[in-house]
């Protein structure tokens, strides 16, 4: 059997460029391991699915560290906005939330994922479910796609949509990157990104702050020579096994990256009232003190903190709760600010790669062309989604950067076929 375009992918990148490539007309095939396409999509924003964000294109290029830039060409055919105008197109009508998350209407990611079977099944695009695929042999002019059960289907162009190793239950198990190297490709080290951190720290072993969360805290992370690598201000969360929240997932590409340079442990310092500097609490706190100095300690300071951290740092500043503020010195009081500023934790390390929500690292940007798709090493290959080093931070900038690579790769794949 033989296709002008086979897909081999169902995530984002792969629905959109299998939708890209048969709307120029060509005859194509999408093929998925999984009984279900989409299953990423369908949990992404908490089962809500955040299809894209609304941000300008500058803005979005930012939220992705990981080689963000070299999406500047891809964008500049098939953009954020256009993603919205596509599935508004589609039907799915789409509201905006916080930061410029691009949500359905309907906060079910499902409408957006049947929206884009229901755009395939127009298309008339073939699609194998539950089709494992063992082997790609490259030729000059075609390519043939070989199955577990022993089938084997020629293609004028292919696409490899197969995604990371992240999230692995949804079916991105990595397949892809061997039949990269195949193809003579460079494979980036891959790490885990958007991942929660470990820590050995007495407090979190003890569970003393376990479940507790810090509204905008500003969590940096420091490099080996103490000076701050990244600095981001969000929500975060104290686990069982160290830190995790939306922070913490920002961060933990830089945390990890440090590790990987061989900086053990590597610190993460949390401003746990970034709003006020250091000097203005002090005289803020040496006001309430003076006002009221029979208070305790204890109760000047509630509201400031929530209380099991400032139970916490007060019993590790070794001031009694009890003991009444007037009574505090103004080491003690600066102790206690310095903790609140530049509250430590020591990471030794991130939880796996399969339970990151992004891999970082892939098929090496260098060697794809940007506004194509194309591989530079192997003629009538594309490549789009997270199996390239593209990674962004979570909030819609991963699923925009797969859709557009997708849809990008899709029409061009099919192009390519046509000639």
């Amino acid at each position: 059997m033989s296709y002008q375009v086979i897909i081999i992918g169902g995530g984002p990148s792969g629905l959109m460029a299998a939708i890209a490539a048969a709307e120029q007309g060509v005859k194509t095939l999408l093929i998925d391991k999984g009984k279900k396409l989409g299953t990423k999509l369908a949990i992404s924003g908490g089962g809500r699915c955040n299809v894209t964000n609304r941000l300008p294109e500058d803005e979005v290029i930012k939220h992705i560290p990981g080689n963000g830039r070299f999406l500047y060409s891809p964008f500049s055919i098939f953009n954020n906005y256009d993603i919205i105008d596509f599935f508004e197109t589609l039907g799915v009508g789409l509201k905006e939330e916080d930061h410029g998350r691009m949500f359905p209407v309907s906060d079910k990611a499902k409408d957006v994922v049947n929206a884009l079977l229901d755009r395939l099944e127009e298309l008339h695009v073939d699609i194998r479910r539950s089709t494992p695929v063992e082997a790609i042999h490259y030729d000059e002019n075609t390519h043939t796609v070989i199955l577990k059960d022993g089938e084997t289907i020629t293609t004028q162009s292919l696409v490899l949509a197969v995604g990371g190793k992240a999230v692995p239950h949804t079916g991105s198990t990595g397949d892809g990157y061997a039949w990269a190297k195949k193809a003579g490709h460079t494979i980036t080290e891959l790490f885990p990104t958007e991942v929660p951190l470990l820590s050995n720290d007495l407090f979190i072993k003890n569970k003393t702050l376990q479940g507790l969360s810090l509204r905008d805290a500003a969590v940096s992370v420091l490099n080996s020579k103490n000076k701050k690598v990244v600095t981001h201000k969000m929500d975060m969360l104290f686990t069982h096994f160290g830190v995790s929240g939306p922070a913490i997932l920002r961060c933990s590409q830089y945390v990890v990256k440090e590790l990987m340079k061989g900086h053990h442990p590597v610190v993460i310092e949390i401003d746990c009232l970034p709003e006020i500097r250091e000097d203005q609490l002090f005289n803020e706190l040496q006001s309430l003190i003076m006002n009221q100095p029979k208070k305790t300690i204890r109760n000047t300071l509630k509201g400031k903190l929530p209380e099991r951290l400032l139970d916490y740092i007060l019993e590790k500043l070794g001031i009694e709760y009890h003991e009444r503020a007037a009574n505090i010195s103004h080491e003690q009081l600066r102790g206690f600010i310095n903790q609140t500023k530049h509250f430590q934790v020591k990471i030794y390390g991130s939880q796996p790669i399969e339970k990151a929500f992004v891999t970082g690292g892939g098929v090496s940007i260098k060697e794809i062309v940007p506004n194509t798709m194309q591989s530079k090493l192997m003629n009538r290959l594309y490549f789009c989604g997270e199996i390239l080093d593209i990674h962004g931070y979570t909030g819609g900038y991963n699923i925009t950067a797969a859709m557009v690579t997708g849809r990008v790769a899709g029409m061009h794949a099919a192009f390519e076929a046509m000639n």
